[in-house]
């Protein structure tokens, strides 16, 4: 079908779901290794205690993209999926910073990375789904766009609350600033992706005949999941090349985002605020204020989103997200010699601007090359390059923190700096079908 051209405030509407989404999974981001800190566990057992957003991101949006692409409901095709994972990330939200028990803790994760992964995928799909190709890399932007408002809120809470006078911790260790962030998350989550799925529309599916024949062939929600089983890996297989190259470039970009994630407030606490351990009120102020930094780069994020579409239009979308890249990766190699905060700061100019581009440049270029009946499942199969290099990390990093590092966070986050700059190179391989000279 000829699809329409939508108004700013339209595209606005259909994204701004996303807003609550990356509210919530910035608090995860920036305060899960503190939380873990202080539920007793060590700086070489933090990796393998993120091990359920790469798990849960490998097995659930790849199922989720490939059943949304056969569905079809009152509701329409992707937002049943929006609202049933906000209900549960909410859930996990609010009860997340009272875990008693670090067990406890990593087992809402697991609930919690499950749910933001069911909303997440759809949303991608969902751009594809509305948008005419003209207005499909403004689509993506203005997703970059909410998610940088979201993480902002959400990384700049808890230094917010301290100066608002909100002193103590909760009955586990973890600070009160830290425990209401995450109860306003849960609310701003399950809100945000309401209001997405009451003002916003979904176009039927192209051939509506076609899919109530597979309904027919497979009855039910067991059929679906087989059907869905069948499709996945015929999806790997039919890959286009385009999205091969890009899994390279995925695959560097993310794992030196999954580094700086999981060690830059543990590098801020202990090298820059110079605290003794986890117990100590220094490292709290060092984790808030690794926090307002991951807001600085979000602000960044959606201030340079909306000029990307021009530069890319001048240049290209390779030349811009290659860019942008190589900013970030510079950016994160530079913490080593940074020892004060307020200079810390100025990191996050560079990784913002990588941000706003890995939230769009990569998903617009994909959109171009996969064919519109299977949106939903490509966009969970291009999630494997996110989540395998993650798994590696997870898995692989223990002994590598202990022995290699000496426990010694920065390192870390550098060697997550060098990943994006192999990332930018990385990109001169891609082939954008859709690219505009």
């Amino acid at each position: 079908m000829q699809k329409p051209n939508l108004s700013l405030l339209e595209i606005g509407n259909m994204n701004f779901g996303f807003l609550g989404i990356q509210f919530g999974w910035a608090l995860q981001l920036a305060n899960m290794s503190a939380i873990y800190s202080k539920l007793g566990a060590s700086p070489d057992s933090i990796p393998i205690l993120w091990l359920a957003g790469p798990i849960t991101g490998l097995l659930v949006q790849p199922l989720i993209g490939a059943m949304s692409d056969r569905t079809w409901n009152k509701l329409g095709r992707r937002r049943p999926y929006f609202l049933v994972g906000a209900l549960l990330a909410s859930a996990a939200l609010f009860f997340m910073p009272t875990s008693p028990t670090l067990w406890f803790a990593a087992s809402l994760l697991w609930i919690l990375d499950a749910s933001i992964n069911i909303s997440m995928e759809p949303f991608r799909a969902f751009v594809a789904d509305k948008l005419n190709a003209g207005q499909n890399t403004l689509g993506f932007i203005m997703q970059s766009f909410f998610i940088g408002i979201g993480a902002t809120m959400a990384n700049a809470l808890p230094l917010i609350f301290h100066h608002m006078g909100i002193t103590g911790m909760a009955a586990n260790g973890v600070s009160l600033t830290v425990e209401y962030s995450f109860k306003i998350g849960a609310v701003m989550f399950l809100l945000c992706v309401l209001y997405t799925v009451f003002t916003t529309s979904e176009y039927p599916p192209e051939d509506m005949a076609a899919l109530e024949q597979k309904k027919l062939e497979q009855p039910g929600l067991v059929g679906l999941i087989k059907e869905v089983w069948v499709e996945i890996p015929a999806a790997v297989r039919d890959m286009p090349a385009t999205m091969k190259q890009l899994a390279v470039v995925q695959i560097f970009t993310w794992l030196g985002l999954f580094c700086m994630w999981m060690f830059f407030g543990l590098t801020t606490a202990f090298n820059i605020f110079n605290a003794p351990n986890a117990a100590s009120p220094l490292f709290d102020r060092g984790t808030e204020w690794a926090g307002w930094c991951f807001a600085i780069y979000s602000i960044v994020c959606f201030v340079v989103a909306f000029f990307l579409p021009k530069l890319a239009s001048l240049s290209s979308r390779k030349i811009v997200h290659a860019t942008a890249l190589a900013l970030g990766g510079l950016s994160l190699l530079s913490v080593y010699f940074i020892h004060d905060a307020q200079t810390l700061q100025l990191t996050m100019v560079g990784v913002g601007i990588a941000w706003a581009s890995i939230l769009s440049m990569p998903y617009a270029i994909l959109s171009s090359a996969v064919p519109p009946g299977r949106t939903g499942v490509y966009m969970g199969v291009f999630n494997f390059f996110i989540v395998i290099p993650e798994i590696v990390a997870a898995l692989a990093f223990q002994p590598l923190v202990k022995s290699v590092f000496n426990n010694q966070p920065v390192f870390v986050v550098m060697m997550g700096g060098a990943s994006l700059l192999i990332a930018a190179i990385a990109v001169a391989w891609v082939q954008d079908p859709g690219e505009t000279k």
